[in-house]
Order: structure tokens, then sequence, then C-alpha cells
């Protein structure tokens, strides 16, 4: 099992900036694949980013792209999303999930392991 826990959610003006937390405990963080992904209500779960076991590899949506940036910290048991530029439609609960996988993948089904989610909300 592992367990994750997310925090740095929260409110901020449209074009500020937060960063999230991930943290992981349980079995070796380090061959977990990490990422993240949202969720507003009524719509399907929604891939943001993802990061290799190392770190070397991440693969960012096209709709963060260039204003969201995934890092992680093995040492620490810790995944990061910095989120700059925020939009009213970054709004959402945004999790964090673990894959037993050697690359970063983007389809929520591939991850086995779920935080509860942390809340952000841009204001206009």
């Amino acid at each position: 099992q592992v367990q994750l826990v997310e925090s740095g959610g929260g409110l901020v003006q449209a074009g500020g900036s937060l960063r999230l937390s991930c943290a992981a405990s349980g079995r070796t963080f380090s061959n977990y694949a990490m990422g993240w992904f949202r969720q507003t209500p009524g719509k399907e779960r929604e891939f943001v980013a993802a990061i290799s076991r190392s770190g070397g590899i991440t693969n960012i949506a096209d709709s963060v792209k260039g204003r969201f940036t995934i890092s992680r910290d093995n040492a620490k048991n810790t995944v990061y999303l910095q989120m700059n530029t925020l939009k009213p439609e970054d709004t959402a609960v945004y999790y964090c999930a673990a894959d037993y996988s050697a690359v970063p993948r983007t389809t929520p089904r591939e991850y086995d392991y779920w935080g509860q989610g942390t809340q952000v909300t841009v204001s206009s």
C-alpha cells in the first residue's frame, strides 16, 4: 500500500501561484511514477502532469503546459506541482496518484493509489 496526502491547495486570484505537495508513505516511493490529476463536479478526472520514477521524464497536459511544473524529491518521498499564472478554469480538486510504472502515464485507470485531493480555487 502507498498512502498519499496532498497539501497546498487554497484560494488564489487569477494570475497567482500555488505549489501543491503530495507526501507518500508505505512502499518505496522511487518505485512509482507519480501523477497529478484534477476534477470538477460532473466531469471526469483530467490528467495534469506526471513524472517518472527518477524524475528525469515529465509529461504535462497541453492545457497547463508552460504554466505548471511537476517535480519530485525521492529523499523526501514527495511530489510537487508548481502552478503559475493560474486561471479560473484551473479551479478543481487536485489529486496526486502513484503508478507502478517506469514511465509517466496519463490515464487515471493506470494509477494504483490515490490521495484524498486538495481544493484549488482561482478567482477572477
